[in-house]
């Protein structure tokens, strides 16, 4: 996408997301990065609901145009001495496989702070907004909170991949220790994200690290946890899925390494 196009569809897109909430805002003189820097901070802050066929149109053009150049797939992922598990060293939101996993909030709707880092709102991001009124239709339906440990499947939208998975991992407090029955809760996501997989028939997930990020779970004994939850379960149900661990850092890589190489 050339930069003049890139920021023809972002101004379009701002106007319409500031004219729907109301505000003033300027787009004149800015940089292609900053004008995505200010339709994502709209985006993050909208609340769940409908959008015009416009902007809709506009955006599927603009995060297909932005995805494009960015896709990776399995063959980009790094192999391990397990078969059927890989290691991902990149953009979780450009991995084509058949389901990513999101490390959600219990609302189930996404990050609303603009610009936030988090993988929640980098998913929500590039999905497109019809991701959050998805989400807000499955939980009026539930009437009440996503539950720890659990898991949603979700159409993927204008992500690469197929479908979102998503899960709300343990939150520890500053200062506190990891608990068993946090360990536990935090195994049941990977086992509950699986077993979504599976029952929809695909072949290939990959996870970020549920927890560890904001919600502030240690990263050792989290990707042990991870790994060894996803060996068992690919162990007593005999699937022959493939499994990918994204790791954002050079640190996150180097643990899930040495856990999957056996070194620990």
């Amino acid at each position: 996408m050339n930069n003049h196009k890139e920021e023809q569809l972002l101004k379009q897109m701002i106007e319409i997301l500031a004219q729907e909430s109301g505000e003033t805002v300027s787009v004149e003189g800015k940089t292609p990065e900053e004008l995505k820097a200010e339709w994502r901070g709209l985006v993050n802050v909208r609340q769940p609901k409908e959008a015009s066929a416009e902007y809709i149109a506009l955006e599927k053009e603009y995060l297909k145009e932005y995805h494009s150049p960015r896709v990776q797939t399995l063959s980009d992922c790094v192999p391990t001495a397990n078969d059927q598990i890989k290691l991902y060293y990149g953009d979780l939101c450009e991995l084509k496989v058949d389901a990513i996993v999101n490390a959600a909030n219990s609302e189930m709707l996404g990050c609303f702070i603009p610009n936030h880092r988090c993988i929640d709102n980098a998913i929500h991001t590039f999905s497109g907004i019809e991701l959050r009124s998805f989400c807000h239709h499955l939980m009026d339906e539930q009437g009440k909170k996503e539950p720890v440990g659990k898991a949603k499947i979700t159409p993927a939208f204008n992500l690469p991949s197929k479908y979102i998975i998503h899960t709300v991992g343990p939150f520890l407090p500053p200062g506190q220790k990891v608990t068993p029955l946090r360990e536990q809760l935090l195994a049941g996501c990977y086992k509950s994200c699986l077993e979504a997989a599976r029952e929809v028939g695909l072949t290939s997930i990959a996870f970020c690290g549920i927890s560890t990020g904001e919600f502030g779970f240690p990263k050792e004994p989290a990707s042990r946890i991870a790994v060894d939850t996803v060996k068992k379960w690919l162990t007593e149900t005999a699937s022959t899925m493939t499994v990918v661990f994204s790791t954002y850092t050079k640190e996150d890589q180097s643990i899930y390494q040495n856990y999957l190489s056996g070194e620990q």
